[in-house]
């Protein structure tokens, strides 16, 4: 896995802080574009009923509330460049989080195409190839360490 360089760490924390306090507007462009990408990962979004459509779902106060936390997470990592090993236990823990709701590893794919469409939308011309570079490492970083939540305890890494 590539590392963070610390020009790395200074365009993705900039382009984060770009984005202003609040995170919630980016984060409904980013699943308005998963769902897009992927609409069978709609299914697993069922608070107390399920969705008939995306919009549905992302208007969804359970769902908005989801939204939140994906950006808190992202938020974490943001926060963390320099010691990205202090959360692995928490993405981890995240991790077989999601594959107990039937998440594949495979999804995590669209999910970073999304935050990377997010990214583009949001920033406009200061989403840069080397931004896109910063974050395509920082999202592999996540990625990795949350589907270690699959395979720890010798669980089968889920496809």
């Amino acid at each position: 896995m590539e590392k963070l360089t610390a020009r790395d760490k200074e365009l993705i924390r900039d382009s984060w802080e770009r984005l202003g306090k609040n995170k919630l507007p980016h984060g409904t462009v980013m699943f308005t574009r998963l769902f897009k990408l992927d609409p069978g990962l709609l299914r697993l979004f069922h608070y107390n009923t399920p969705y008939s459509s995306p919009e549905e779902c992302l208007s969804s106060p359970e769902f908005v509330d989801h939204i939140s936390k994906v950006m808190l997470v992202i938020d974490a990592a943001v926060s963390n460049l320099d010691d990205l090993h202090s959360l692995e236990e928490y993405l981890a823990n995240l991790g077989r989080k999601h594959q107990a709701v039937g998440v594949k590893t495979q999804s995590f794919t669209e999910v970073g195409e999304s935050l990377l469409y997010m990214l583009e939308h949001s920033l406009g011309p200061l989403y840069t190839a080397a931004v896109r570079h910063a974050w395509v490492t920082l999202y592999g970083i996540v990625v990795e360490t949350m589907i270690s939540g699959w395979t720890k305890n010798g669980e089968r890494k889920a496809d």
